[in-house]
């Protein structure tokens, strides 16, 4: 049983100081730095930012909304911005921003941290971030689109917890009630695509973080039955 979500997140700058003193700040898995390319004039106009665990995936989203923005020029010339690297890939149409982040917590840290500092040097405001993909889904019908209103870790708490140098570091995952109310409204123009808004659980595994009936390892806790 999959579900598809989408969860919204508004972007109000950076908390760190030092960025501003540096001489350089390379965006590594990126390809990009503050020194060679210029961040607010090829990033500045940027509004929306859309991620997604595939490259793939992000390409053809970046594909689709160039079809939908009427820009010009073919769709399958969309050039990707990190092709210097194989880590992750980045697609600009108009003030939308598609990237990719690969599977699990780690890549997507890496990505959030990068793209975040992208859009402090880019000098952009008032941006809007998504993420698109897909998760398992309990007591909905496949396809159903949830727009997630709160995002809780593997102890069901609306919480991520990040390791410090040895001090557990805890930030909370809070998403724009604003947002999700606006995505949900959206919906209701879409009468073939089932949407609610609810909530999203992220572990750290893939196979037993959600306890998947085929992981390597049983390890007897409960029993699952999937319908």
């Amino acid at each position: 049983l999959f579900k598809r979500w989408l969860s919204g997140w508004k972007c109000d700058g950076v908390k760190n100081p030092y960025l501003d003193t540096m001489e350089e700040d390379i965006l590594y898995h990126f390809s990009l730095s503050t020194k060679t390319h210029n961040l607010p004039e090829m990033f500045g106009d940027i509004k929306f930012v859309c991620v997604g665990g595939s490259a793939n995936r992000m390409k053809a989203f970046a594909q689709f909304m160039h079809n939908e923005l009427e820009l010009p020029g073919n769709p399958e010339d969309i050039r990707d911005i990190c092709e210097g690297t194989d880590r992750y890939c980045m697609f600009k149409v108009g003030p939308v921003l598609s990237i990719s982040h690969g599977m699990g917590v780690p890549s997507i840290s890496i990505m959030l941290h990068e793209l975040i500092k992208l859009l402090h040097h880019a000098q952009c405001r008032d941006v809007v971030l998504f993420r698109l993909g897909t998760s398992g889904g309990v007591g909905l019908a496949p396809g159903t689109v949830v727009v997630t209103d709160k995002a809780v870790d593997y102890s069901f708490q609306p919480q991520f917890e990040q390791v410090v140098l040895g001090k557990v570091i805890t930030r909370s995952t809070e998403l724009d009630e604003g947002v999700a109310s606006e995505l949900l409204q959206c919906s209701s123009e879409l009468p073939n695509l089932p949407a609610v808004i609810g909530n999203t659980m992220c572990t750290h595994d893939f196979y037993e973080g959600i306890k998947k009936n085929h992981t390597l390892v049983h390890c007897g806790c409960f029993q699952v039955l999937y319908k």
